[in-house]
């Protein structure tokens, strides 16, 4: 079914799309609120799915986001014409999902080709060790790369303990978001700023105190929550029954992926920095020879990394392709049912969203930081944060140079918006899927999508309510 619905758009766009018609993408002031139904349709899915039918939305959520996409591409060919509606999805696919998901296949394949052996035993220091190791990584090697490092040690090290949901929720809050807002190779957003024109250390060095804020708090709140589990009754049951566990050394296996791991980091780079003005036109789409280059060199180096790790090491993280198969279908519906939002997004106040708009604008119009904090952020909460990043960074007026200087206030804002609110929900960024599909496998029970919503509305919420009164 899956295969049909896809083979049925290309095949149709194929035939009935003129190469002029490539260039007509949807034009967002044309666009009524209802085009985000289906949307709103593959988001409720995804909330409601795993909790009302856990098994049938495992087998088959692949064909609920296909069907989800089909739900806008067909009414919208219908309607704008098959070659507006064959434009927006071959930009979806060639200039934002493929090269989302190579990179996160990339770092996904490499970092769960490290695997640490050795029993850790996790008690509220070496929990909070972790965390902390994790945050710091974050920004030096994306946050996907950080989180596959290191939430498989530290489900195995809390496995023998009954309150381990928290370990996790709180992983995703630091490691999967906050810990990746002080470089463009942290997280998606700040990478779009990046090649934008925005300053490599630029984040670094506005965006430190908010960071270190955030993540101090959720550090010692983390602690705290950690050690009070941990005091509780028959909490670690092994060591309820055997209070001096054999100690096994810690070892690495897989050492070898460190270095692609900075391969991976390096073409990233490299795509921001070298720029020979060289473009492809893929149906309409141009698509720079840098950006090419970049997502070839990742799958090479996530070919290397399949043929040069240990069999062992893979086994030992119990590695599988099945959350990143999860992330690709879900994404792949969220990147193509998210269309017509940014579009009337970005078509600004002449838009059926225009309020959004009006909302970050003060009544002499200056930009109201507040508001561009909190619009980024809620948006990115259930948008994809890195399109969301574009439309209030082209809102605040699109030049790097004056957003880097006269503009920093309102720069800061939208990138921590768009950065730490991606913890606010599952689907706010792509390594927090990753991580609670590898929970889910390795038995920890993670709370539902609202479950999850509740974690971050009582810890997350007031905090960033907090940093808005210090910060902003």
């Amino acid at each position: 079914m899956l295969k049909g619905i896809w083979g049925a758009l290309v095949a149709a766009g194929l035939a009935l799309a003129s190469p002029a018609a490539f260039a007509a993408g949807p034009d967002g002031a044309q666009l009524v609120a209802w085009w985000g139904v289906p949307f709103a349709g593959l988001l409720l899915s995804i909330a409601l799915g795993p909790l009302l039918a856990p098994a049938f939305w495992h087998h088959h959520f692949g064909k609920i986001a296909a069907f989800w996409g089909a739900a806008f591409l067909l009414p919208f060919a219908l309607v704008f014409g098959v070659g507006a509606a064959w434009h927006g999805a071959v930009h979806a696919m060639v200039a934002e999902f493929i090269p989302f998901v190579v990179l996160l296949t990339a770092l996904f394949t490499t970092a769960g080709g490290i695997c640490v052996h050795g029993k850790l035993r996790g008690g509220s220091w070496l929990n909070t060790g972790l965390l902390t190791l994790g945050t710091m990584l974050a920004s030096i090697m994306g946050t996907t790369g950080a989180a596959m490092l290191l939430i498989r040690p530290l489900i195995r090290a809390n496995d023998n303990r009954k309150h381990n949901v928290h370990v996790v929720v709180f992983f995703i809050f630091l490691v999967a978001n906050a810990g990746g807002s002080l470089t463009p190779l942290g997280d998606p957003p700040l990478f779009l700023g990046f090649l934008q024109g925005v300053d490599f250390f630029w984040t670094a060095a506005y965006l430190w105190p908010e960071t270190l804020f955030i993540c101090a708090v959720l550090l010692v709140l983390f602690f705290v929550i950690d050690s009070y589990y941990f005091r509780q009754k028959g909490e670690c049951q092994i060591e309820a029954q055997d209070p001096a566990p054999p100690v096994e050394p810690l070892r690495l296996e897989g050492k070898r992926n460190f270095v692609l791991l900075a391969a991976a980091v390096g073409l990233v780079l490299m795509s921001g920095i070298w720029k020979p003005g060289v473009e492809f036109d893929v149906f309409g789409t141009p698509v720079a020879l840098q950006n090419i280059a970049r997502d070839v060199g990742l799958i090479v180096v996530t070919l290397m990394s399949l043929a040069i790790t240990p069999r062992t090491a893979r086994e030992g993280n119990d590695f599988n392709w099945e959350p990143m198969k999860e992330v690709a279908k879900l994404f792949a519906g969220i990147f193509l049912t998210i269309i017509p939002v940014v579009a009337i997004l970005r078509a600004g106040e002449a838009g059926a969203l225009g309020w959004v708009i009006r909302l970050v604008t003060g009544p002499g119009g200056a930009p109201d930081n507040v508001m561009y904090f909190w619009a980024t952020g809620l948006l990115s909460s259930f948008l994809d944060n890195a399109p969301t990043y574009l439309v209030f960074f082209n809102t605040a007026g699109g030049d790097a140079a004056t957003l880097m200087t006269s503009g920093a206030a309102t720069l800061a804002a939208i990138s921590a918006g768009a950065v730490f609110m991606g913890a606010n929900t599952y689907i706010g960024n792509a390594p927090n899927f990753m991580v609670k599909a590898i929970a889910e496998q390795r038995g920890v029970r993670m709370p539902s999508f609202f479950g999850y919503m509740l974690w971050s509305g009582v810890i997350l919420l007031p905090l960033f309510i907090v940093t808005t009164l210090i910060f902003f």
